[in-house]
């Protein structure tokens, strides 16, 4: 009954984590391009593959966590989960030590988790699975009354279930990369009041300070010191102070916590600089296109983009992408390529925007057909 139930949990527990970032592989992705980028692993020849091994990832929790479900193939699905949380507590650890990914996408954008949540829940799912395996040892391999090992029963009806669950999230896979993902969990879903939330963020901000990692260049200690400190003790600033402050080591944390939506990071300025971020979300119509890696757009997608979003009589124009000259036939506006992705899941985007409400988004190769 014990190892029942645990084994039930820590299954679904899988099956839920798998799913998630199935629905949107895209997004997760961009969290595995995190990984490979120069301030974390330094793989940057990795990046182009990164969907690849999110499918991969996604692949075995889910099919592995419904294998665990069914009590199918024990040993094996056991031992490959226990790899796999072994890979992912050494991820979660890394991140969580060093301060290199704030979220490491466990449960895609529906939960979130701060990197040591991540690892404790990996450790836990990891001391679950020994549990497991110990308990169900005597079952990996039965004998008769004389010795020999008895075959597996051919549960068909089990296989016919995993294989029905494997194309079920075919299909939900396939759908969030050729389209948008079929549950949207991200804070720019379809019916976002983009003005409202940008309201209840600044009635509600979040607090952070400042804490500078400083060197003592005659006796090599290194301190971590807040701003508010470090500005009160002069000793540590003044003119001839042997204390040094680390460039690239210093840390923002957070102190108070406030309303927290992506939608903080939705901030649109035009190639001076100038903030529109307040003419796009007032605007009675806006129709928005994004692009996160302007150069890999074809050009003659980006001609026939432009041409459909100019047809909208009457509506605010903008091409938002990383570079002040992307567009040709409509004005362009910037915004940092991770924010986009945030939004953007195909590239380019088209987002479609009454009065700051989001009222319809599609990839652009949807939008133009």
């Amino acid at each position: 009954m014990l190892k029942g139930l645990l084994r039930f949990i820590i299954a679904v527990i899988f099956i839920l984590s798998g799913f998630v970032k199935a629905v949107d592989l895209v997004g997760f992705s961009f969290k595995m391009e995190e990984y490979f980028a120069p301030p974390v692993f330094n793989m940057p020849f990795l990046e182009k593959f990164a969907l690849l091994f999110s499918i991969i990832v996604v692949v075995l929790e889910l099919f592995l966590g419904f294998m665990l479900l069914l009590k199918l193939k024990l040993k094996f699905t056991l031992s490959v989960l226990i790899a796999l949380c072994v890979f992912f507590g050494f991820l979660t650890f890394y991140s969580a030590y060093f301060n290199v990914v704030t979220d490491c996408g466990c449960f895609g954008d529906a939960i979130k988790f701060t990197p040591w949540q991540s690892f404790f829940k990996d450790v836990a799912l990891l001391i679950g699975l020994i549990i497991l395996f110990v308990l169900y040892r005597k079952d990996f391999r039965k004998k008769d009354d004389y010795g020999i090992a008895q075959k597996e029963p051919s549960g068909k009806f089990k296989y016919i279930l995993l294989a029905v669950f494997s194309l079920g999230m075919i299909y939900v896979m396939a759908h969030g990369i050729m389209h948008e993902p079929i549950i949207d969990f991200r804070d720019y879903k379809i019916g976002t009041d983009i003005r409202a939330e940008k309201g209840k963020i600044e009635k509600n901000p979040s607090e952070y300070k400042t804490f500078y990692s400083l060197k003592n260049e005659k006796t090599g200690a290194v301190i971590k010191l807040n701003q508010d400190d470090y500005i009160k003790k002069t000793e540590y600033w003044a003119e001839g102070s042997p204390w040094k402050i680390e460039e690239g080591k210093n840390e923002s944390v957070i102190t108070k916590e406030g309303y927290k939506s992506e939608i903080v990071k939705f901030k649109i300025e035009d190639p001076t600089g100038m903030e529109i971020t307040n003419e796009i979300i007032n605007a009675p119509k806006a129709v928005l296109v994004f692009s996160y890696h302007p150069k890999d757009v074809p050009a003659d997608l980006l001609q026939k983009v432009e041409a459909k979003v100019n047809t909208q009589k009457g509506a605010l124009i903008y091409g938002i992408s990383t570079y002040p000259n992307t567009f040709k036939t409509i004005k362009n506006a910037m915004m940092d390529a991770t924010a986009i992705k945030t939004i953007a899941r195909s590239n380019p985007f088209v987002l479609i925007l009454e009065k700051g409400k989001i009222i319809d988004k599609q990839p652009a190769k949807d939008y133009i057909n």
